[in-house]
């Protein structure tokens, strides 16, 4: 064996393009290491691993019908990875080892030492950034630095790429089936089932998305009782799908779709270069892997210490419905809608004064689209010690929330039953209604704040 390469996040054939490079380069065989100690430290949700590992497997299966052995070894930590990489090339001969680069800083740090071994055994190791459309770094000022707010790095990426019409390297393999014995490293319980894993029915769901719901997505996005979003996000976080694919697929459909940054259509495609501005982020800054603010000013913030608080948070016990109603759907789902991503996220950093690690820890917990990046940024945003920050304008009204978002209260009753039959005009705050029919105490949990005094609060603890 000369060439391997090496899946990470990056669970893709077709629209892999490292992949495609190593098997031009005569690879036929891939590996992958299963590191469950490394997970755990990094608060991976068993939802997440178990929807990984289903699609590992699939990829084994997938591989082997075009010729292509995937190795599947177990590397419990990132160092163990180092070693087990280099004890592999060595009793196979490999003389190349491609893969997609990650930004993370355990990441950052595993492939430096990697490559150091690499060199001393006149090994190459090289690393594609197939998780980017922008590469990082290529997006910067006039003063050659970062952007640190969103709207100019978008303006600026959308003028580097509005006249670009992207495609991807055509698969070079023809059917050649192998067997392969299936890992039981790799074995599923099934919590992530309802999530499908196969290509076939994948594309099906982009294509519908992209179809269907593309040109309605800035209307019903903000609505968690209707399913208007894309539901890739999952998919996105473990590089089943790639932003570059996705990109394709919509160019197909609405050819101009990058000069038309004001319009409807467009919205969702703002979604994927938040993603990207977070890549930036995380690699231009390491510090934000290691759980800094990135305004260093906010450092000086006074975090309320409240098990208790925070317990209820988790638990769904607020006291606010929509809080209440989208922290138990993250708990039976392992998924929460985004407008309730921000949400809960202001009433924990801003009501509850509740450090945003915390909830950035919880989320990565529980979340099937965990991902430090995305969910590092759009907690630093709620708690306004990230980029864009605004403390006083970033303290969401929880009850004008449920008002704007969940008028009915549809949402709110499919997770909180117990308020099925309270009126939609209470629905958003119950207690007195509650009270006055004399059901408050069996019925709901009180509210654990006031909004008024919980956000004179958070404003006061902002003034740093």
């Amino acid at each position: 064996m000369d060439t391997l390469f090496w899946f990470r996040r990056d669970l893709r054939l077709f629209s892999n393009e490292a992949l495609i490079q190593a098997l031009n380069n005569g690879a036929k065989h891939a590996i992958f290491f299963v590191s469950e100690k490394q997970w755990q430290q990094h608060q991976a949700a068993s939802i997440q691993i178990d929807l990984l590992k289903r699609r590992v497997t699939y990829l084994q299966s997938q591989l082997a019908d075009y010729g292509i052995t995937l190795h599947i070894i177990e590397a419990p930590s990132f160092c163990d990875c180092t070693r087990e990489l280099i004890n592999f090339c060595k009793a196979n001969d490999v003389k190349h080892v491609i893969a997609n680069t990650e930004y993370e800083l355990n990441e950052v740090n595993r492939d430096k030492a990697i490559l150091h071994e690499c060199d001393e055994l006149s090994i190459t190791f090289t690393l594609y950034e197939g998780d980017l459309i922008a590469p990082v770094g290529t997006v910067k000022n006039q003063s050659n630095e970062m952007y640190k707010v969103f709207t100019p790095f978008k303006r600026a990426w959308l003028k580097q790429y509005q006249d670009t019409h992207f495609s991807l390297p055509q698969w070079p393999l023809t059917s050649e089936p192998i067997k392969f014995d299936e890992s039981d490293l790799l074995k599923s319980d099934g919590c992530s089932d309802k999530w499908p894993v196969d290509d076939e029915t994948l594309s099906t769901v982009v294509d519908n998305f992209i179809c269907d719901k593309l040109t309605s997505y800035d209307d019903q996005r903000d609505i968690p009782s209707v399913k208007g979003t894309s539901g890739l996000s999952p998919y996105l976080a473990l590089g089943i799908v790639s932003t570059k694919q996705l990109l394709i697929n919509i160019q197909q459909r609405y050819p101009d779709i990058l000069t038309t940054s004001k319009s409807k259509t467009f919205t969702w495609i703002n979604e994927l270069v938040w993603r990207e501005f977070y890549r930036h982020l995380i690699a231009e800054f390491p510090k934000l892997s290691r759980g800094d603010n990135f305004n260093e000013k906010y450092n000086a913030v006074v975090w309320r210490k409240s098990e208790s608080d925070f317990k209820a948070w988790c638990e769904g016990r607020t006291g606010y419905p929509l809080v209440d109603a989208a922290m138990l759907q993250l708990k039976q789902t392992g998924w929460m809608h985004n407008r309730l991503r921000m949400v809960v996220a202001s009433f924990l950093t801003k009501h509850l004064l509740i450090d945003w690690r915390k909830g950035e820890r919880f989320f990565m917990q529980h979340l099937i689209d965990g991902d430090l990046a995305s969910n590092n940024g759009g907690w630093q945003w709620a708690a306004s010690t990230g980029c864009d920050a605004q403390p006083y304008f970033r303290v969401f009204n929880p009850i004008r929330q449920s008002e704007r978002f969940d008028p009915t209260g549809k949402f709110i009753r499919k997770y909180l039953p117990e308020l099925e039959n309270v009126p939609d005009k209470h629905i958003h705050f119950p207690h007195t209604y509650l009270a006055a029919t004399g059901k408050d105490k069996e019925c709901y949990w009180p509210a654990i704040v006031d909004h008024k005094a919980a956000r004179e609060r958070a404003l006061a603890a902002f003034k740093v």
